[in-house]
């Protein structure tokens, strides 16, 4: 299903650095740089709310108007937030058109349930796929609805969204299952021996 761009109304940055990407972040604008297409770096400044929504979404197809009226067609390539508050610090974005392929990271998320005891653990949390740029999926949904212990699925034995293709090694495990392991219990003769130790060693204290 194609991804409708969210509109951003943006700025263009004429000053630069750690101080005045500061100054940005307090008046609640969100600094960022659009690269592609072999043109020069666009440094933009973007609303911060309605970029905070858009960004939910690691790739967010943006539609970027420019303030005479012109727009980008973008993707969320990179986000930097800040380590504690994790509000968004800068963002790269990278321009895109029509019919042009990019590589994008996938999530992975994994539905259904294996047979009791057994539990799904996921290996890989997203797959590397080369997509439609204006067709980016949300996620690659995997079922184990019904797997046993010793399942594995690899990243080649995984279905695709429609129009993509894999670049994630193919051969690289994504998720497998397997019946929880109870940890080993000491036999009753190495508790005896262990208590015997602990009690000699006091009455030698």
């Amino acid at each position: 299903m194609a991804v409708t761009a969210e509109k951003l109304n943006v700025e263009l940055r004429e000053e630069f650095g750690k101080g005045a990407s500061r100054r940005l972040r307090a008046e609640r604008r969100v600094p960022a740089v659009l690269y592609g297409h072999g043109e020069a770096p666009i440094h933009l400044a973007l609303p911060g709310h309605e970029t905070a929504l858009v960004a939910r979404n690691s790739n967010a197809l943006i539609e970027l108007v420019l303030p005479d009226g012109t727009s980008h067609l973008a993707l969320i390539k990179e986000i930097q937030r800040h380590p504690l508050k994790r509000s968004l610090n800068h963002l790269d974005l990278i321009a895109v058109r029509k019919g042009e392929k990019v590589e994008v990271d996938i999530p992975v998320v994994v539905e259904g349930e294996p047979v009791a005891p057994a539990v799904a653990m996921v290996d890989l949390q997203s797959l590397t796929l080369s997509v439609d740029a204006l067709n980016v999926p949300e996620q690659v949904e995997i079922s184990v609805d019904g797997t046993e212990d010793g399942y594995q699925l690899f990243a080649g034995d995984v279905t695709l969204p429609a129009g993509s293709e894999l670049v994630t090694d193919a051969e690289i495990l994504v998720v497998y299952v397997q019946e929880p392991r109870a940890a080993a219990e000491p036999e009753e003769g190495e508790d005896a021996e262990a208590e015997s130790a602990e009690a000699e060693s006091s009455e030698q204290e």
